[in-house]
């Protein structure tokens, strides 16, 4: 099924330091209308982990939680064909219009989670960026505590 962004739009807090980029949102998330939503998506937990407080639950939680901390989200792809969820099935990619968020917004670094992310980016855009690890409950291979680890290490640094 081809779908695209235009219901899902990019979040960009006033003064958002990072932009952190996914491939293309989970049907949860397009249903959400927000980022993450899966409940089992580990997005929300490290990042709560990272500064010592209390797990978002809401959108409006998250959104501040987001805002407080300065950190924007969109997603690689603007629009794709894809089954469900599955990155693994994503067929004519349509990237999302970086220069456009680049130029409205003054980000010191971006980030990609998880491999999907990372290669598409790496196709579209000729920008440094830093790949981080999936949170998705699907990356099992790697635990809650070493995707704090690798966020606190990775993503942390621009926030403080």
């Amino acid at each position: 099924m081809f779908v695209d962004h235009s219901s899902l739009p990019a979040f960009v807090p006033s003064g958002a330091r990072v932009l952190v980029l996914g491939s293309f949102p989970s049907v949860q998330s397009r249903k959400a209308g927000f980022y993450y939503a899966h409940p089992t998506n580990r997005f929300f937990s490290v990042l709560a982990a990272l500064f010592q407080e209390e797990t978002p639950k809401t959108i409006p939680e998250r959104k501040d939680f987001l805002a407080r901390h300065k950190i924007a989200l969109y997603d690689v792809l603007f629009s794709c064909e894809i089954e469900a969820s599955k990155d693994s099935s994503i067929r004519h990619p349509v990237p999302i219009d970086l220069s456009r968020l680049m130029a409205e917004n003054d980000f010191a670094r971006i980030f990609t989670t998880g491999k999907a992310a990372e290669r598409y980016f790496r196709k579209f855009f000729a920008v440094d960026f830093v790949p981080l690890p999936s949170t998705s409950a699907a990356n099992a291979q790697l635990s809650f505590e070493r995707l704090v680890e690798s966020y606190r290490r990775k993503l942390l640094p621009f926030l403080c």
